[in-house]
């Protein structure tokens, strides 16, 4: 199957930056918010693609070709903003949202924020709150080598493996570590070195009807913070899945289909 892609850049917050939004697919509108490194077309994109049009913004400064863009905003909360300017632009009326850890973050912030914004959200180990019993890992004090070991609950499994290959080019090795390292640089910004903002104390806003999904075995951001978002969130279940990491949609992909497909319809 086809999936056609489409790259716009859409301004925002009176025209200070342009939010670029990746959009691929077709059907029902679903906005996909994008973990720390950046937004990749995964097998996961490209099977929510299948059944949604997809709408991926990238967050200040992570869109290729436009890197100083995180110098044009201050705080998270003109990022939020942004993106709600942005999703009004496009047209996007009570879409489904779905966020992975550091944009799971920032779907259940602009839930919270413009109360009824999403028919529905699907939060997947999402950061945003803290707790000192089970604090989340600076993934950004964290060494290369044992980077695998926070994000998977078993890095050498074939779906971690491929997630993690650099390219054989040389050179494309080269930007593709550039790219990530700048795209974790832009969103750790507004995270570190506590990143803990507040929501808490906003999540009991959101309306949305939200379905928090865990690894059972996530070592970056522990799993009895599920706990944490389903008791502050008015309208929300959780489901945790067994045998898995920080990354679900990569490590059991499969598994997090069939948790998702019947809180989606």
């Amino acid at each position: 199957m086809t999936i056609d892609q489409v790259d716009l850049a859409i301004p925002a917050y009176g025209g200070a930056l342009d939010i670029h939004v990746t959009r691929l697919g077709a059907g029902p509108a679903l906005v996909y918010f994008h973990p720390a490194d950046g937004f990749n077309v995964d097998p996961f994109v490209l099977d929510l693609a299948e059944r949604y049009t997809v709408y991926a913004p990238h967050f200040p400064g992570t869109a290729p070709g436009d890197p100083y863009a995180i110098h044009a905003v201050r705080s998270l909360w003109e990022v939020v903003l942004a993106y709600q300017e942005v999703l009004s632009a496009l047209g996007l009326e009570r879409p489904v949202a779905i966020g992975q850890s550091f944009g799971g973050m920032m779907a259940a912030e602009l839930a919270a924020t413009f109360p009824g914004m999403f028919e529905r959200m699907v939060l997947l180990d999402p950061i945003g709150l803290w707790n000192d019993d089970y604090p989340v890992v600076n993934w950004t004090a964290t060494s290369p080598a044992d980077m695998p070991g926070l994000l998977f609950h078993d890095p050498q499994t074939p779906d971690a493996l491929a997630l993690l290959a650099l390219p054989d080019d040389h050179e494309e090795m080269i930007e593709s570590l550039s790219r990530a390292d700048w795209s974790i640089g832009c969103t750790a910004r507004f995270i570190w070195p506590i990143p803990d903002k507040g929501l808490a104390r906003r999540l009991h806003r959101i309306t949305t009807p939200t379905l928090v999904v865990w690894g059972e075995n996530d070592r970056l951001c522990p799993v009895a913070y599920a706990d944490d978002f389903v008791a502050g969130i008015p309208r929300s279940s959780k489901v945790i899945i067994p045998q898995c990491g920080h990354i679900p949609q990569v490590e059991r992909r499969l598994e997090l289909h069939a948790a998702i497909a019947p809180f989606l319809g």
